[in-house]
């Protein structure tokens, strides 16, 4: 169970990179609500709508926000030094990207050992670097019923061979993991990964995360969300999806459990789209859903196991469907996604 430091304790302080996104934005928000002081990094703090939600975060704690860029060596040091945890949560992020080996995998891939060299030389206590599914998925198995755990990669060979669409994003997920965990063993670094899958929860940020479009995509209709969903099954396997606030608590779980090691699969629901439409339909009748699906296997090749998290002690809060999408639907009408119901 997550601490909370209480009065008398030695406060510790925490390091969030690319504070300003969807899940770094929490899980400031979560460590300043128990009692930790974070050095949060952004690109640019002069961008008053990038980091304006950020810094409405101050009145819960000692934030500090410092500039620090992934393509510039040694820019993350000043916000690393002093801190017990850094969470590695920046990372360029690009499904269209035209070059995809410069414009995506070799700057995610120098980003992360740019930030892991601050770390070393800060002599960190605990890095929690924040991975992805995509890093565990895209392989060339076929057939149904497959349970990946955490010794499952995603293969870059196959990758670089097939190119299938969003394969760079799919590579350099994988590629960064990799190289983070070769640093760390050559600078006995203590790293910890999490690899969750579709993140969706309550955004903090001014901007609709992508993550809420995919998962709406089959009651948006919106083209390319509804395009990258299909893509998601048919090149990783399933549509699995966890909870914000999990992934959230999983990362600071596993900074604080002293006998955390390797890395960490967070996903709390494995589905397809057949499946999810038919789920949709029946829960939401009002909106008209998609069910033109002949493109996508009729079953999800992949699950996802979590049993070395839950090994370690952790419970999941969010592990219903139903309560994803409740969500998610509210945030879509907010966000004027949706369209207007069929019954009104």
């Amino acid at each position: 169970m997550t601490m909370t430091i209480t009065s008398g304790e030695r406060k510790k302080t925490a390091c969030v990179t690319g504070a300003n996104g969807f899940l770094a934005t929490a899980l400031v928000k979560l460590l300043l609500q128990c009692g930790y002081t974070v050095n949060a990094t952004v690109r640019n703090t002069t961008k008053e709508n990038k980091v304006a939600h950020l810094l409405a975060l101050k009145s819960l704690g000692e934030l500090k926000i410092f500039n620090a860029d992934l393509g510039v060596e040694g820019s993350f040091d000043e916000a690393i030094l002093g801190c017990d945890y850094a969470f590695l949560v920046a990372s360029p992020v690009a499904f269209d990207d035209k070059d995809p080996e410069n414009e995506l995998i070799k700057p995610a891939v120098e980003g992360t050992l740019n930030v892991l060299r601050s770390c070393a030389r800060a002599k960190t206590a605990r890095v929690v670097l924040t991975s992805s599914a995509a890093a565990v998925s895209a392989n060339r198995l076929e057939g149904p019923g497959l349970v990946l755990d955490e010794g499952s990669w995603t293969d870059v060979e196959f990758l670089y061979a097939n190119k299938p669409p969003t394969w760079g994003y799919l590579a350099a997920k994988t590629l960064a993991e990799k190289a983070a965990w070769q640093f760390a063993a050559d600078n006995n670094l203590d790293l910890v990964a999490v690899n969750p899958t579709l993140i969706i929860g309550p955004s903090l940020t001014q901007e609709t995360p992508f993550s809420i479009k995919l998962a709406l995509a089959l009651i948006t209709g919106e083209e390319l969300p509804t395009l990258a969903i299909k893509i998601m099954e048919k090149v990783s396997g399933s549509i699995s999806v966890v909870h914000l606030e999990d992934v959230c608590r999983a990362q600071l779980f596993l900074a604080e459990a002293p006998a955390a090691k390797g890395r960490y699969i967070v996903s709390a629901v494995d589905s397809g789209l057949w499946a999810l439409s038919a789920f949709l339909s029946s829960r939401y009748p009002q909106h008209k859903i998609t069910t033109s699906l002949s493109d996508v296997p009729e079953r999800p090749r992949v699950r996802f196991s979590t049993g070395k998290l839950r090994k370690e002690g952790f419970k999941f809060k969010h592990e219903k469907l139903e309560d994803f999408y409740d969500l998610a639907v509210e945030m879509g009408h907010v966000a004027g996604l949706l369209p207007v119901p069929t019954n009104q």
